[in-house]
C-alpha cells in the first residue's frame, strides 16, 4: 500500500462511497465538509487515480473506485478483527451503526429501550432510520436492517427476529356509535383507516385486502403513528399490530376470535458485518430484548423456542 496515506484517509473514502455526498459522509465522520473533501483529493493524490466523479448531485464512483472498495473494506473488517483482538472485545465495540427499522417497531418498541443500549454499550452510537422505505445494505445505506420479508438473494445473513399478530381495532367511542360487528361481513359497513395505496412499499403492509375484497381505507397515512392517533379520535377501525394496540386503552380488539394476520420480523446485516463488533453488539441487542419481551408481540404470548435463521447467497 502506498505509504503516503493512512488508514483514516479509507475511512473518508468508505463514508463518501457509501453516501455519496460530502456533507452526509462528514455528519457520519463528525467533521467538516471541507476536511473530507481534503481527505479524498490527498487519497487520489497519492494513487494516482481518480476515485470519483463529481457532479452536482454528489460523488459517484469510478470503475477504479468501485474496485478499491473492495480492497477497502477488507482492511476496514481486518482492521476491526484486530482492534477486538487487541482489546478482548470491550473496547472494540465502538463506533457507529445504521439501524433501518419500519416504524411500528422502532418507535413503539426499540425506542423505549434506548437507555438499556445506552448503558450496555456507551461506545456504540446508533442511528435509528424509522422511515416507510427500504434501505440498501448493499450500499450500505444501512448497516443492519429490521425487516418484514428476507432477501431472497444476495450477500446477506437474515434470521427471524420475531413473529408478531394484527388485529382490527376500534375505539370505544366509535364502536358504540356505529353498527355493531358480529361478523367479517360487517366490516364493509365501516370506515378504515391505513396506508396510502399507492406508498405502499411491502407487500406485508397491505392489509385490507386480507381482510376482505374490496375494503379501501378512508383516511390514509404513511405513517402507523398517524394512523394509531387517527383510531383513537374515532375516524373508523384500523388493523394494528397486537404490541402497539395493546398499550392503548381506549381502543377495543374488533372480531378477535376471527381475524388475526400474522407477520415476522427479520433481522436482515451484509455477511460482511456480521462479525464486527459494533454490528454485533447492535444484533445481539435487538435479539435479546425480543426474547425477554417475546409476550408483547403475540396476542396468544406463544413464541418459538428456537431461532430461525437463513442464509442467502448470491
Amino acid at each position: 500500500m502506498n505509504p503516503n496515506f493512512t488508514w483514516d484517509d479509507l475511512q473518508f473514502f468508505l463514508a463518501v462511497a457509501r453516501t455519496g455526498q460530502l456533507s452526509t459522509a462528514a455528519r457520519r465522520l463528525r467533521t467538516s465538509h471541507a476536511t473530507v473533501s481534503r481527505r479524498i483529493d490527498r487519497l487520489e493524490f497519492a494513487l494516482k487515480v481518480k476515485l470519483f466523479e463529481r457532479n452536482p448531485r454528489g460523488y459517484v464512483l469510478t470503475g477504479m473506485g468501485q474496485r478499491f472498495v473492495e480492497t477497502a473494506e477488507r482492511i476496514e473488517r481486518e482492521t476491526e478483527q484486530l482492534q477486538l483482538d487487541i482489546n478482548d472485545g470491550l473496547t472494540a465495540q465502538r463506533g457507529v451503526v445504521r439501524l433501518s427499522t419500519l416504524e411500528g417497531f422502532g418507535n413503539f418498541f426499540l425506542a423505549d429501550r434506548l437507555a438499556d443500549f445506552a448503558a450496555r454499550y456507551p461506545n456504540v452510537s446508533l442511528e435509528m432510520l424509522a422511515i416507510q422505505q427500504i434501505m440498501s445494505l448493499s450500499r450500505k445505506e444501512a448497516d443492519i436492517q429490521v425487516a418484514l420479508t428476507a432477501p431472497k438473494a444476495g450477500p446477506y445473513q437474515s434470521e427471524v427476529l420475531t413473529p408478531y399478530t394484527l388485529h382490527v381495532y376500534g375505539a370505544r367511542s366509535y364502536l358504540s356509535k356505529h353498527p355493531p360487528i358480529t361478523g367479517r361481513n360487517d366490516l364493509a359497513a365501516h370506515r378504515f383507516v391505513g396506508y396510502i395505496d399507492d406508498m405502499i412499499f411491502a407487500p406485508g403492509l397491505d392489509y385490507l385486502g386480507e381482510l376482505q375484497p374490496g375494503l379501501h381505507a378512508h383516511f390514509q397515512s404513511s405513517s402507523i403513528l398517524t394512523q394509531l392517533k387517527a383510531v383513537r379520535q374515532g375516524l373508523g377501525l384500523c388493523v394494528l399490530p397486537h404490541f402497539i394496540a395493546q398499550q392503548e386503552e381506549d381502543l377495543e380488539i374488533v372480531l378477535p376470535e376471527e381475524i388475526e394476520l400474522k407477520r415476522t420480523y427479520w433481522l436482515v446485516c451484509h455477511r460482511d458485518l456480521v462479525a464486527v463488533p459494533r454490528v454485533r453488539a447492535v444484533r445481539e441487542f435487538l435479539m435479546q430484548s425480543v426474547r425477554e419481551n417475546r409476550g408483547h408481540f403475540t396476542r396468544e404470548m406463544a413464541l418459538p423456542t428456537t431461532d430461525v435463521r437463513h442464509l442467502s447467497r448470491s
